[in-house]
């Protein structure tokens, strides 16, 4: 069976837990799109890991983790993520890397941080990990598959063919040092040596283990509003964040998913640019920062505070929507328990009407939340294992969300400990 874990909002909602948690009973994790821009945090019994590249799956020893065709392949980073783990007595998961990922070169982040530093004040929030020029040579068909890297000559030709480009906006664009044939060539060879041992066809190798019935999930990164069709559109990533690119991204075909796990959280956060309706400030935005995930609102990879808000069912419904949402996983719901009373923001209101259909970009810039406020239950809720167990305005809480975003929450996490969660069938 193929299950999809993906995100509902603008990233951050708690995905690697559930990765992680869900990891126990799949035999194969599979990261499907997007690079080492963005981070899963997961707590087990090994410690506290920020995951970059990584599927959330390489603390089981039983599990064979994927890198899909559809990620941005930054290989020494990888390595890095993988001795960083192992460097903390994590046994040395299994690994495959799909031949035909494609490589972060090192000019893709070069020129993500030149163009960021060009545009200045009107940038993109970008992390500077090369994602976009990254995704940008890819469709433009002048970036390196890993497969590449086993044809010498042939690689050779392409890399003068591709750096003649890349050198007329370094001189004349930038105005910044000028790229090397011989030095891209010695940098691919050096990745070669790394990668090589792990490299697989993984669209065969996942063929087989849909017949023999194996237990795959695939992971995504960040979420439905950072899609660059479906998202808040140019303040997205470059490259789909929903279900139905797994099947693209792994190599697989799309009707063998069967389960597609939206994660949302309790209230929203946000990394980077982009329209947020529901967004708070001050006081208000830097309790719930600080209250937050675990130790605090703050980006995995960038490290950045990130931008606070109250639940937004305008957002999270069609983000669910988009995704094709099966079951909602419902986040850091403890986080909650410090207020008297939790705004919920059920609907928007541009120019005047109010609409729960999530707008375009044009539209969202206009929009204002419109709240209905719910009574907190001001209380510790760790270490419940019950959804009837749970207090009665935390359970009503729950299951308003659920109405407003038309998707069932089947599970709940309360607390970042990979079995604080609370498996719930939806009415």
């Amino acid at each position: 069976m193929v299950r999809a874990v993906v995100g509902a909002n603008w990233g951050d909602e708690g995905k690697g837990k559930i990765t992680d948690m869900l990891g126990q009973e799949s035999d194969i994790i599979v990261r499907f799109q997007g690079g080492a821009n963005a981070g899963h945090t997961i707590v087990n019994d090994y410690g506290k890991f920020a995951l970059h590249t990584l599927p959330s799956g390489v603390f089981y020893s039983h599990t064979t983790s994927i890198i899909g065709n559809g990620v941005a392949l930054n290989i020494p980073l990888l390595f890095k993520e993988i001795k960083s783990i192992t460097d903390r007595n994590v046994p040395m998961p299994k690994i495959l890397v799909s031949d035909r990922a494609q490589m972060v070169m090192p000019y893709h982040i070069l020129f993500d941080e030149y163009e960021e530093e060009r545009l200045a004040g009107k940038s993109f929030g970008s992390t500077k990990s090369g994602i976009a020029p990254f995704y940008s040579d890819k469709y433009a068909k002048i970036g390196f598959q890993v497969s590449e890297l086993f044809d010498e000559e042939a690689l050779k030709e392409k890399i003068e063919r591709v750096i003649v480009q890349k050198n007329v906006l370094l001189e004349n664009l930038y105005h910044k040092p000028l790229l090397k044939a011989d030095d891209i060539f010695n940098t691919l060879m050096e990745y070669k040596e790394m990668v090589a041992p792990y490299v697989c066809d993984v669209s065969a190798y996942l063929y087989e283990a849909i017949k023999e019935g194996k237990n795959i999930l695939l992971e995504g990164q960040l979420g439905s509003l950072k899609d660059p069709d479906h998202g808040i559109y140019p303040m997205v990533t470059s490259s789909s964040t929903l279900a139905a690119y797994g099947a693209i991204g792994a190599g697989i075909p799309p009707y063998e998913i069967k389960q597609i796990i939206t994660v949302c959280k309790a209230y929203s956060s946000a990394v980077g640019a982009g329209e947020f309706v529901s967004e708070i400030f001050g006081d208000e935005a830097d309790e719930l920062r600080r209250r937050g995930g675990d130790g605090g609102e703050f980006g995995a990879t960038t490290g950045r505070p990130r931008r606070m808000g109250w639940f937004d069912c305008v957002a999270s419904k069609y983000g669910c929507r988009i995704q094709g949402t099966t079951d909602v996983a419902f986040t850091v719901l403890d986080v909650l328990g410090y207020l008297d009373e939790i705004p919920v923001c059920v609907g928007y209101d541009i120019d005047g009407e109010v609409t729960t259909d999530f707008p375009t970009t044009s539209k969202l810039k206009k929009a204002k939340p419109v709240y209905e406020t719910l009574p907190g239950w001001k209380t510790d809720i760790r270490g419940i294992k019950k959804y009837e167990d749970l207090p009665e305005n935390c359970r009503k809480y729950i299951e308003f969300v659920e109405e407003h975003i038309g998707f069932p929450i089947t599970m709940i996490s309360n607390g970042p400990g990979r079995n604080d969660i609370i498996y719930r069938n939806a009415k």
